[in-house]
């Protein structure tokens, strides 16, 4: 597993934080002070519902802040979760430690350099679709997720601003096998979903769909690449250090502990 990045590069934590917000847009956004507060009823995505702190010296009344945004997840009938990022500021994270929060699933922000990478050339037999309906059935089916996350899934999908490539393959007998959800956001493309169906693993589709989906942002003048995959996820961390990814920065979430 890569190491942990000690020494920051904030202005960098601080782009690929804006671009991801534009491409996995919640259905709402409120701001107290430098604090987003991200709420989206119908999706149960950590991303889609949390506070999240951009500015590492906005620390004043944390205690009634961090409550009066808690009084809004409960309004969404959600717990409130905090996701912690380099830009968070230390005070709130010894407040949340102090009142018994619970750390968990840390997430590595990997970043490759697309002007330096090879890619395979047989990967533009898999174009991106624009049908937002055909793909979110196909992820919904190789994430094995509930299908009732329809609308839901295809709302976010849909809100997406920037130029967006959605990609499928599909067996003849068994269906959808691999997806990937490519943002091109000037000259930065974000990977923010990929997935293969765990029958069809440990057979390169996750490489070819991956490259397809980073071969079509570099054909659209993406310079840059980067995603989010979850620290302990040893196979798909293989896959990307393939490719050249390297750790950018990390993430976790908090959330009140149950004696809290």
């Amino acid at each position: 597993m890569p190491q942990a990045v000690t020494d920051q590069n904030l202005p960098l934590v601080r782009r690929l934080e804006a671009v991801g917000f534009r491409a996995w847009p919640a259905t709402s956004v409120q701001y107290d002070g430098s604090w987003q507060i991200r709420l989206t009823g119908g999706h149960p995505s950590k991303r889609l519902n949390c506070v999240v702190a951009l500015d590492p010296s906005d620390s004043r009344d944390i205690a009634i802040r961090l409550e009066k945004a808690a009084r809004k997840f409960e309004a969404h009938g959600r717990p409130i979760l905090v996701r912690e990022t380099p830009l968070t500021p230390k005070p709130l994270i010894e407040l949340m430690k102090a009142d018994g929060w619970e750390r968990f699933e840390e997430v590595l922000t990997l970043t490759c350099d697309l002007t330096a990478i090879e890619l395979p050339e047989n990967t533009l037999d898999h174009l991106p679709s624009h049908d937002v309906g055909r793909f979110v059935d196909a992820d919904l089916c190789v994430n094995g997720t509930d299908p009732a996350l329809k609308p839901s899934l295809a709302e976010v999908v849909s809100a997406i601003k920037p130029p967006t490539g959605l990609f499928v393959i599909e067996d003849p007998e068994a269906g959808p096998v691999a997806v990937a959800l490519c943002v091109q956001d000037n000259d930065l493309a974000g990977i923010m979903s990929l997935a293969v169906r765990p029958d069809h693993r440990k057979r390169g589709l996750g490489l070819e769909i991956l490259t397809a989906a980073l071969r079509w942002a570099r054909m659209r003048g993406a310079k840059s690449a980067w995603l989010q995959v979850v620290a302990d996820n040893a196979p798909a961390l293989a896959l990307y250090s393939k490719l050249g990814f390297t750790e950018a920065y990390r993430y976790a979430y908090w959330r009140k502990g149950s004696s809290t």
